[in-house]
């Protein structure tokens, strides 16, 4: 059946066919193209669009303009291609098409805040000081994560910005992320621009300091630093778009559809690297940077079925794109629906990050081709950043809207980790989860009146209806649900014993179970609800005794609340001096 398939796709490519060639002379054509280096960039054309369903699997396509492909391929992919004897043209490599003194013009770079202009390619130890230099400048708002080592020992690096940066805080946590693809530059240096941005701005614009408040924000500029360094750690010439083991690190991630290995390689250590802190995170939105179009790419992009917030995703995508328009050169981000597209509608790809994210850490990453010139001339970096930084910060914003809050336990008031799903409306995972440690959850989605059901082990599912949302607006949901061992009768009654009733201040309670918990919570509220008093106890006299004493309140009737870790206990209070 595969050759039979191998056959008919080499009828459809257009261009004059060739007799195939022998075993030896296909195997000295490979050493020939791959004697200097281990990836080759090339084109060619197909008859079909359909083809190229089947020729994704094999090589790794950058780019489809009507039957005009053009692709990368490591020695072994490439000789998978060769079965097809279509006609193709080898191109020069992207990361050489610049002369190599301009990628590497870095007039001032070195000199003290220069480096805000961000209009040089830095070498790798410069990118590395900066990163380190960012979180010591800034270290209330800013932290330096490492999230992995590259097969050649460089550090795959992000920063974290936030507030309290150093506590986890019940707040939508978003990641930017730039050259999965190594030669793919123009997203590296923005983000070093976005990152430096956001830190000399907090405290000044008030805008940003909001976002930085209330936003947990993850920017790791350079994902394949061993790609974009393939020349050398003093250059980004000669960057190359795999990794050094010659595998393309976006076509590397387990795949809805097509499995563990989508490309038949192993986990590189990168893909390992970024799947272990893509778990140890819990992000909200995400979106990674890539270069050689202009299009916000939203998912799928392994198969043909929308995603459920299909209409979401058209919605932030013409706002991307119409905001570049309002700031950016005519011509610029127009390509295919003006600047956004459907993953597959334009072409299936398997095994990239984007859809890795989006279906199994319920994240909603995109992909944005941010230039049409992968390696930009240093001259143009600045006026890339003008064009695209109001839609970097939109982005970010959107991260807040649709409904979020946070979901607790009815007993004890802990952080519950509950699953949050919008009945008829949530597939292939789409739902989100609220934080174990924070019970915080954000759901950005169409405006829209919703039902959602909020479930988590060991407790009763509750749903909520008629959650409404509307543009650029946040819905504040919190939920509290109720423990499956919690006893049928309703956890508020009236039945602890305060004596004297009324008293002066000083009063006694009798408990009518011994609390399971170490600690536990005493509350008076006023008439309007009003916690005035509150107090953890921890040791309880016989017979399970509490002695109270609040000799300031003043005369009137109040509340007492006692949380014993199984029930809570409400009677009235009289204090009568």
């Amino acid at each position: 059946m595969k050759n039979i398939l191998f056959c008919l796709l080499a009828l459809s490519l257009i261009g004059i066919s060739k007799p195939a060639i022998s075993q030896n002379s296909r195997s000295q054509l490979l050493d020939s193209i791959f004697s200097k280096s281990g990836e080759v960039y090339f084109t060619f054309k197909v008859a079909d669009k359909e083809d190229i369903h089947t020729l994704t699997r094999l090589i790794s396509i950058d780019h489809v303009k009507g039957k005009t492909v053009h692709a990368y391929a490591n020695k072994k992919e490439f000789s998978d291609f060769l079965r097809y004897d279509a006609v193709y043209t080898i191109l020069p490599h992207p990361g050489t098409l610049i002369p190599e003194n301009e990628v590497n013009a870095r007039q001032g770079a070195d000199r003290p805040g220069n480096r805000t202009s961000w209009n040089f390619y830095p070498t790798y130890q410069q990118y590395v000081d900066y990163m380190v230099g960012f979180a010591a400048s800034y270290p209330g708002i800013c932290k330096l994560d490492t999230i992995g080592t590259t097969m050649q020992g460089r550090l795959i690096l992000a920063v974290k910005i936030s507030k309290n940066v150093n506590q986890e805080e019940a707040e939508p946590q978003f990641l930017y992320t730039s050259s999965i693809h190594g030669d793919e530059t123009t997203g590296y240096v923005l983000m070093l621009h976005l990152i430096d941005y956001l830190l000399t701005n907090y405290g000044v614009d008030p805008a940003i300091t909001t976002m930085v408040n209330t936003t947990e924000i993850c920017i790791n500029p350079l994902a394949n630093p061993d790609g974009t360094y393939h020349g050398g750690n003093n250059s980004v010439y000669g960057a190359v778009r795999y990794n050094a083991n010659n595998v393309d690190l976006n076509r590397n991630f387990p795949d809805p559809k097509a499995g563990q290995h989508p490309d038949g390689n192993a986990w590189q250590v990168e893909t390992e690297a970024w799947m272990a802190y893509a778990g140890s995170n819990h992000f909200s939105m995400s979106a990674n940077f890539h270069g050689g179009s202009e299009v916000f790419n939203y998912p799928w992009d392994t198969w043909a079925k929308l995603a459920a917030d299909d209409d979401w995703w058209q919605f932030v995508g013409r706002e991307w794109a119409d905001t570049v328009h309002v700031n950016g050169p005519a011509g610029y981000f127009t390509f295919l629906n003006n600047g956004i597209t459907n993953g597959y509608a334009w072409y299936e790809i398997t095994g990239g990050r984007q859809d890795y994210m989006n279906y199994w850490h319920n994240c909603r990453e995109v992909t944005v081709e941010i230039s049409n010139t992968k390696l930009l001339p240093v001259s143009q970096l600045l006026s890339f950043w003008n064009y695209n930084y109001r839609s970097f910060l939109n982005f970010i914003e959107e991260a807040h809207y649709g409904f979020n809050g946070i979901v607790t336990d009815t007993v004890n008031d802990q952080p519950v980790a509950a699953k949050v799903f919008i009945n008829g409306h949530d597939i292939d995972f789409s739902e989100v989860y609220s934080r174990s440690t924070t019970g915080f959850y954000a759901r950005p989605i169409f405006e829209g009146s919703y039902n959602v059901t909020f479930s988590a082990p060991g407790y009763y599912t509750k749903t909520i209806r008629n959650v409404s949302v509307s543009k650029w607006t946040t819905t504040n949901l919190d939920v509290q649900l109720r423990p499956l061992t919690y006893d049928s009768q309703d956890k508020s009654v009236s039945s602890v014993l305060v004596y004297p009733n009324p008293s002066d201040g000083h009063f006694k309670l009798i408990l009518p179970e011994n609390p399971i918990n170490p600690s536990c919570s005493i509350q008076i509220l006023n008439t309007l609800g009003a916690v005035i008093y509150s107090a953890e106890v921890t040791r309880f006299s016989e017979n399970s005794t509490v002695e109270i004493a609040v000799p300031n309140l003043a005369n009137g009737l109040y509340y007492l609340k006692f949380n014993s870790g199984y029930r809570i206990y409400l009677d009235k209070l009289i204090i009568k001096k």
